[in-house]
């Protein structure tokens, strides 16, 4: 049975992905919420409402009315601390 500590991602598995130029150019490393949202297939709303709950602090900044997400730690934030929404 496999546990969450088994499921982290290495750096190079996170970056391995964007070594292809159109996949990096559809996620490039400082991402809208929009880019966000479609890289893990939710809707914007979700993005939004995870980091009004403090939930991405890791990986995101708001630049005056906008957010950006560093594309490397947001999929380390997800996939290897996940998104615990219950806490």
């Amino acid at each position: 049975m496999a546990t969450d500590a088994n499921l982290k991602l290495t750096d190079r598995e996170v970056a391995a992905p964007f070594a292809d130029s159109a996949t990096a150019e559809r996620f490039p490393p400082v991402m809208t919420v929009d880019q966000a949202a479609e890289l893990l297939q939710v809707p914007k709303q979700t993005i939004y409402g995870w980091r009004s709950q403090g939930l991405l602090r890791e990986c995101s900044r708001k630049l005056g009315r906008h957010v950006r997400f560093y594309r490397d730690r947001f999929i380390k934030q997800v996939f290897n601390h996940g998104i615990h929404t219950d806490e």
